[in-house]
């Protein structure tokens, strides 16, 4: 660890002294005014109702106010920070704009040839490899840690796997920087491996494999890419501790976890389980919450809802999975997506990959009830204006809002 005047990991104790700001650059009126009505505004014939939790979480709230307490600590330094803090382009955008330099990586990789041992590095909500970490401290510059306490309560999770001998089966996406900052934990402790599986239907590969339905090259033709450096089947499929990427769906963790479970008890017999496989609940809170509440809401009639959120945040890609089960979902990034006067929307087409634009998405008249909720790097002013947006689309203006 890097000594106390170069690694910080609690912020500067300026939170008041930076919290105007942010109620500025983040909060937003209309969210406030459905939350003091439990959720619920009615004009005429439209309802909106909000998802009883949504939008930034701890973590996230935590994150961004180190960034605004680092830059109010250090106003003459150069600032970087490693890959965008959270993922919401208006919130890494304002970063910018405040003077932080944003590192993307390139093949996977981040370059801190820039760097020098007088600049302050802030490390995203997702923390960062131990790799990148060694980096940092070897140049000697001042470090600003915002990884979320849950990230790392996986990270310890998966390192104790590693260090009893257990590969870490991690349900994420292999490409993730919070996934990669996890799987790089093992490397902590001799022969320490992972394998990544991105949904239920790739962990029922390592099942088929287990049960020896599946060979080696089948197995790694399709999970190749998520296997950690020397990762053998044969050899490290034998131990299993599963755990997960905080922002992944809920349901299907648990889920990807029973079975792998099943398949080591029918292997290995359930009196020899305790040995080959490991599993606990490291699913966030804050995840949980914002899903459980989205499961709530569907309940209720509804005649369509909307998902805000950056189009490449994990977590708001998992409520609208949820949503679109359910009823007709529409992921928008921010306001911008809805233009009221065409009656049209542009959302993230999941099957796709790529944004589409939907006319007539709202009913032009008659009773209608939308459902809003917001991924967890969603701030509360970009939520307020895309509610905005879907009352005007009924031509219903904030004037018309009591």
């Amino acid at each position: 660890m890097s000594s106390p005047e170069t690694y910080y990991r609690k912020g500067f104790g300026l939170k008041s002294a930076v919290q105007g700001t942010l109620d500025v650059d983040y909060s937003g009126g209309l969210v406030d005014l459905l939350r003091e009505r439990e959720g619920t505004l009615t004009i005429g014939d439209v309802t909106i109702r909000l998802a009883r939790e949504f939008g930034f979480c701890y973590g996230v709230e935590r994150a961004v106010e180190y960034a605004y307490q680092t830059r109010s600590k250090f106003p003459e330094k150069r600032i970087f920070l490693v890959g965008e803090i959270i993922h919401n382009p208006h919130v890494n955008a304002k970063l910018r704009s405040m003077g932080i330099t944003i590192l993307q990586p390139a093949q996977g990789a981040f370059d801190y040839s820039e760097v020098g041992p007088a600049d302050v590095v802030i490390l995203p909500a997702f923390g960062v490899t131990i790799r990148d970490f060694e980096l940092l401290r070897a140049i000697g510059c001042v470090v600003v840690d915002t990884t979320c306490g849950s990230v790392l309560n996986v990270w310890k999770r998966v390192e104790s796997y590693a260090k009893d001998g257990f590969t870490a089966l991690i349900h994420g996406k292999y490409y993730h920087e919070e996934t990669r900052a996890t799987a790089s934990q093992v490397t902590k402790f001799p022969g320490g491996q992972y394998l990544i599986v991105r949904d239920m239907a790739e962990a029922q590969l390592v099942c088929q494999y287990i049960e020896g339905t599946l060979d080696r090259e089948g197995l790694m033709a399709q999970l190749g890419k998520g296997a950690g450096p020397g990762f053998d089947p044969e050899q490290h499929l034998a131990r299993i501790g599963v755990a997960n990427q905080t922002t992944m769906l809920a349901r299907e963790s648990l889920a990807i976890a029973e079975a792998v479970g099943d398949s080591m008890t029918r292997a290995f017999g359930e009196s020899h389980l305790a040995y080959h496989f490991r599993s606990f609940d490291t699913i966030c809170s804050a995840t949980q919450d914002r899903q459980d509440a989205v499961d709530e809401l569907l309940r209720e009639p509804l005649d369509a809802m909307l998902v805000i959120g950056g189009y490449n945040s994990s977590n708001t890609i998992s409520l609208a999975a949820i949503c679109a089960t359910k009823v007709p979902t529409y992921h928008v990034e921010d306001a911008t997506c809805i233009d009221p006067e065409r009656g049209t929307v542009r959302h993230w087409d999941a099957q796709r990959k790529t944004e589409v634009e939907t006319p007539g998405w709202l009913a032009p008249s008659g009773v209608l009830r939308v459902g809003i909720t917001a991924g967890a790097s969603t701030p509360n002013n970009k939520i307020g204006d895309a509610m905005a947006r879907v009352l005007a689309t009924r031509g219903i203006g904030r004037e018309d809002i009591r």
